[in-house]
């Protein structure tokens, strides 16, 4: 009998998204006083650098549920393996301004996003304003 794994779905944390009813004074929380840096922000949401990882708090406006986002190589081909798995798709894929989304439900109602970079990262003036995307890593 074969006792390979497949080959993991799921590359690494993209973000945490956390409600903040106004960006402000999220700044003001986990900025200034955790000490969190900015790394880009767009009208309804903050970028924040985690240390030792290029995974990012995203703080936002849009809904107050806490969204966890995986990165995967692509969301059209994880979103057909996680339902082949036997996980469900809850909405999507569909296009987002770094590459495409999907959000699925595990067997045990565990929600969550999977997204892939295709279209590049945010890149950031110095005031860390979104400016457009940095072209799309194509190294693996």
């Amino acid at each position: 009998m074969d006792h390979r794994l497949p080959r993991p779905l799921i590359q690494k944390v993209d973000c945490v998204r956390l409600y903040v009813p106004d960006l402000e004074a999220g700044l003001a929380f986990y900025r200034d006083r955790l000490g969190h840096p900015l790394i880009w922000r767009a009208e309804s949401a903050i970028g924040l650098r985690l240390p030792g990882t290029d995974a990012e708090i995203v703080l936002h406006t849009e809904q107050r549920e806490l969204e966890v986002d995986l990165k995967v190589e692509s969301a059209d081909a994880a979103a057909a393996r996680f339902e082949e798995a036997g996980g469900k798709v809850v909405a999507g894929p569909f296009d987002i301004q770094i590459g495409r989304c999907v959000v699925v439900r595990d067997p045990w109602g565990n929600e969550f996003v999977l997204l892939d970079a295709r279209k590049g990262l945010l890149l950031s003036d110095a005031q860390g304003n979104v400016i457009g995307n940095a072209p799309p890593c194509t190294g693996g």
